[in-house]
């Protein structure tokens, strides 16, 4: 299978985790959600890391505070305000919110780090920051000026937080550990500190009570949304390189809002599509070279 055609498959696997997790939120609570499709990722993940690296490889000091930095961010928290939002906000919305980390991190490297910005990545914020609002706010954004906003819109702005800092934060702590061998300690790292959250968010009911699409919805979550959308993205930043791979990404909320819409039956307003195509094409020109 060509890279191209792989990195098409990760983003429309990943535009999926939106549509499952939306089936999920809606039966499973968010930390026994977070808990089990981790807890499968993890077992799926280790036997790609140890056949990278040849051995369970090791860590020192510093770099085992930055996984569980990167674990208790990226995974903990990530995905327990991921699976909290999808329970009042569509598929397809959550999606085109979650959209602008890209655009995000590239202004707070360029704030914080002094990476280079080029007038187009101006552009492509300016974008990316009206659509999320327009998105956000249901075509009205000066509601979001008063405050209004619903818990559910609160929550995924919470992810895009989350993982603005879990990209920034891994970009300059992890150094000596390779890309799949950090995801999957961190995965690890958040399945430990989720489990104690789970079993009081009734964990071993659910697990007796699950119910097939549930079920389905987790196993994809963790087998396509996770593992193999890692392994199959890092495999081509390496071959084809990150710019070129990373170019992919900007097909995830596009997939997103068609599955929502072939699979949930999500209707599809004026202001999510005029919104989305701001984000997107700030998601371009972001990205320009």
């Amino acid at each position: 299978m060509g890279n191209y055609l792989r990195l098409s498959l990760v983003a429309v696997f990943w535009g999926g985790t939106f549509v499952a997790g939306r089936l999920v939120s809606l039966e499973v609570g968010p930390y026994s959600a977070a808990f089990i499709r981790f807890l499968l990722a993890t077992l799926f993940l280790l036997p790609f890391m140890i056949k990278e690296e040849g051995r369970l490889p090791g860590f020192n000091l510093r770099q085992g505070i930055a996984l569980m930095l990167l674990g208790l961010i990226g995974v903990f928290a990530y995905n327990v305000l991921f699976f909290s939002g999808l329970k009042t906000v569509e598929a397809g919305r959550a999606a085109l919110i979650i959209a602008t980390n890209p655009v995000l991190i590239a202004f707070f490297s360029f704030l914080l780090f002094g990476e280079r910005f080029h007038p187009a990545m101006v552009v492509g914020i300016f974008c990316s920051v009206v659509g999320a609002a327009v998105v956000i706010s249901r075509g009205d954004p000066l509601m979001l000026l008063h405050g209004e906003l619903g818990l559910g819109e609160l929550y995924l702005l919470g992810c895009v937080f989350s993982w603005v800092v879990y990209t920034l934060l891994g970009k300059r702590v992890m150094t000596g550990l390779k890309p799949l061998t950090a995801v999957t300690y961190s995965c690890l790292v958040g399945v430990i500190a989720l489990l104690p959250f789970a079993i009081q968010d009734h964990l071993f009911s659910t697990l007796g009570n699950i119910t097939p699409v549930s079920a389905a919805s987790l196993l994809y979550l963790a087998v396509f949304g996770t593992a193999l959308g890692f392994v199959w993205f890092y495999r081509g930043v390496y071959e084809i390189g990150p710019t070129r791979a990373g170019q992919f990404i900007n097909l995830v909320p596009v997939s997103a809002v068609l599955l929502g819409i072939l699979i949930l039956g999500e209707k599809p307003s004026s202001s999510l599509l005029g919104g989305g195509a701001l984000i997107v094409a700030g998601l371009i020109l972001t990205n320009r070279k």
